[in-house]
């Protein structure tokens, strides 16, 4: 009667957790259905915004037609380009449009906004990946043997160096590789993108070894941030979770030193480089206009800053929807992977 009992009650446990996959599901539709609405809001808040801020500055009309054109001229590109109406019509426009995936029409090269950003965005999407790939590749072994020998002298050039990566303006580091690597040593191009294959309809220039040599600069240039605060992040967590119980049970088991750094320390350190990384991926990306500049990189972050230049309206807003769009792509990639490295999250989610 009690063995009975007992696989009853083994029974009960194994089913417990068929009963509560219905209610599990349902709790993760909720919560992405929530995110999605909050990301909603975001969106239609930051338009408003940017809307509103840019309409208030400058005047694109006296760019694009000069001081010597007539009013007579003045009123007609006023009015071809729909400035002639209210704020609140003209956003309300631009909003009807865009919801049928219309971000305007740019003053200065007369092709739709979001044509022109889709162009550049995979030349700064490829030097952010670069950037961050250089960044894990580097900043992760450092910050490792980092952490693991705190007291070396190898630990303390490694935080030495990453207070010089945090410090130094990208602008001038940008300058120092191009005058080093490009005019003195004549190792790597100063600029430009190179050689580019196209892959899915786009031009690419990680299929080409030109298109490497050209990217690998800027990359480490946008790189070098990224590099001090990964080395940082994982020296701090390895130091925090070596001296764990279960990581001294795994020295005591007699585990070799590289699956006890490999499966229980890397492993446990990887929730919050992901979440780190993930959140400075969508910063690599809006803030790459200094490096794009300084090696004549025609991504998007060249575009916006021309675009701000000539008062170019459309592009201005179409971008930086474009960027807000990506970073909530990023943070709702970014909590799915928390929630999958870090069963706990889980367990609060579901209790």
């Amino acid at each position: 009667m009690a063995l009975a009992g007992e696989q009853q009650g083994d029974m009960h446990a194994r089913d417990f957790p068929l009963q509560q996959r219905p209610e599990r599901h349902a709790r993760v539709i909720a919560w992405l259905v929530r995110r999605l609405l909050q990301s909603a809001g975001v969106v239609l808040l930051m338009t408003v915004i940017v809307f509103v801020g840019i309409h208030a500055i400058g005047d694109p009309v006296a760019i694009l037609v000069g001081q010597e054109a007539d009013q007579v001229e003045r009123a007609r590109i006023i009015a071809e380009l729909g400035l002639d109406q209210p704020l609140w019509r003209q956003y309300l426009a631009f909003l009807s449009s865009a919801l049928h995936g219309d971000l305007g029409t740019s003053f200065v090269y007369n092709t739709p906004a979001i044509k022109l950003i889709l162009m550049r965005l995979p030349a700064t999407f490829e030097l952010a990946v670069g950037a961050l790939l250089l960044a894990i590749v580097f900043g992760v072994p450092i910050g490792l043997l980092a952490g693991l020998k705190p007291d070396s002298a190898f630990s303390r050039v490694a935080m030495t160096g990453s207070i010089l990566g945090f410090s130094l303006p990208t602008f001038w580091v940008g300058l120092m590789f191009i005058m080093c690597f490009s005019v003195i040593l004549g190792w790597l191009p100063a600029g430009g993108r190179g050689q580019t294959e196209t892959f899915l309809g786009l031009q690419w220039s990680f299929f080409s070894w030109d298109g490497l040599r050209h990217l690998f600069l800027p990359a480490l240039n946008l790189a070098l941030f990224k590099i001090s605060l990964v080395i940082r992040l994982t020296s701090a967590s390895v130091r925090e979770v070596a001296p764990l119980d279960y990581v001294k049970f795994a020295r005591a088991k007699g585990l070799s030193p590289v699956r006890i750094v490999g499966v229980h320390i890397l492993r446990n350190i990887l929730i919050p480089l992901v979440t780190v990384l993930g959140l400075e991926f969508g910063n690599t990306l809006a803030g790459a206009v200094v490096t794009e500049t300084i090696f004549s990189w025609p991504g998007a972050g060249k575009l916006i800053l021309d675009s701000i230049n000539t008062l170019d309206r459309p592009v201005i807003v179409a971008y930086l929807i474009v960027i807000v769009c990506l970073f909530i792509t990023l943070n709702l990639i970014v909590d799915i992977l928390y929630r999958v490295l870090d069963p706990r999250v889980r367990l609060g989610a579901n209790a």
